[in-house]
């Protein structure tokens, strides 16, 4: 499998890169938002080296790290576009993301962050954005357990601040109904095949048992399951998630694969397998997402061509540039003449 994926890999990057670059040529720039790949060739040459290092022991001392840095990215860049804003701690003038329903208890690999930043302030003191550091370990991670490579834009600056009313209202949740994902999605730009696409990071992870229990005990407000999980896909979820208790048991978003970044997550979808609404609602709930899920569920290149292409289209949603924001220090905290 290793050797097939592999080989597989230089023909995925001749497919992604021409659709990256249509990605961004829609915006006016070659990559689009005024990023581009080659913003710290001058000035910390080594960055992505230093990222891509850390990156990979961090997944290497436990793979789900690779889901969580992805995850990141994804809950960074729909509350005020991609800016860090999830990496700040409380304090006197910030309430922090991380507290949010979305976030609390949830959200995880902030560590890993702070190991990167620490590495680019030794090596280029001043010079990497926070922001960029979450998109690079994002793609990294994805590399790491089998998906797709791409070219990550870069030239981002970091908030000045932080919304957790944003994360609060802005993040689509797994008990979001379709059209509400799909408007959430809209907001930021990003259209119906990028809900599809992007759900695909939902092959690697787990999920805790308070995200889908309704899915098992009263769907529809009436007691019963849901009627399109698979009935004995659901038994086997109950005796780990009880109808009160253990809401912070774990399960794999993909149970075929849940440490391979593959196509496995949309085969689930098509046979009721899909662990949150929010995942099963793509198969259920409208033939344009139902045609996608078959589509991707029959050819991992054309899955992993435009997943690539949605990362990239969602790492340019609203960034800060030039003169806006700032590089922080440390990711969790606002340079100290904002203070």
């Amino acid at each position: 499998m290793a050797a097939s994926m592999g080989g597989s890999r230089l023909v995925l990057l001749c497919l992604v890169f021409p659709v990256v670059l249509l990605a961004g040529a829609a915006h006016g720039h070659p990559w689009g938002a005024g990023l581009f790949p080659q913003f710290y060739d001058h000035s910390c040459p080594q960055a992505e080296e230093i990222v891509r290092s850390v990156v990979a022991q961090a997944v290497a001392r436990e793979t789900r790290m690779a889901a969580s840095l992805l995850r990141l990215l994804f809950h960074d860049c729909f509350v005020q576009g991609c800016d860090a804003s999830l990496l700040l701690d409380n304090s006197s003038s910030i309430v922090s993301e991380k507290g949010s329903n979305t976030n609390s208890n949830s959200a995880r690999g902030f560590e890993v962050i702070d190991e990167i930043k620490v590495a680019l302030e030794t090596a280029c003191p001043g010079t990497v954005s926070c922001a960029d550091v979450l998109a690079l370990a994002a793609r990294d991670s994805t590399v790491l357990v089998g998906g797709p490579y791409w070219d990550v834009p870069l030239g981002r600056r970091d908030s000045l601040g932080a919304s957790i009313q944003g994360s609060n209202n802005d993040i689509p949740a797994p008990n979001n109904t379709l059209p509400t994902i799909i408007t959430k999605f809209k907001r930021q730009g990003l259209d119906v095949a990028d809900v599809v696409a992007l759900s695909g990071a939902h092959t690697i992870g787990l999920s805790r048992c308070t995200s889908f229990r309704q899915r098992l005990y009263n769907q529809s407000g009436n007691g019963m399951a849901d009627a399109t999980l698979d009935a004995s896909y659901a038994s086997h979820l109950r005796q780990g998630c009880p109808s009160s208790g253990g809401d912070d048991n774990l399960f794999p978003l993909d149970f075929e694969s849940p440490a391979r970044f593959d196509n496995f997550y949309f085969n689930n979808l098509l046979v009721g397998k899909g662990l949150l609404s929010s995942d099963e609602v793509l198969m259920t709930r409208s033939p344009e997402t139902a045609a996608l899920v078959k589509a991707y569920a029959d050819d991992v290149n054309l899955f992993f061509q435009h997943f690539a292409q949605s990362m990239v289209k969602m790492g340019n949603i609203s960034p800060l540039t030039g003169a806006q924001g700032e590089i922080r220090k440390n990711c969790r905290r606002l340079n100290g003449n904002h203070y």
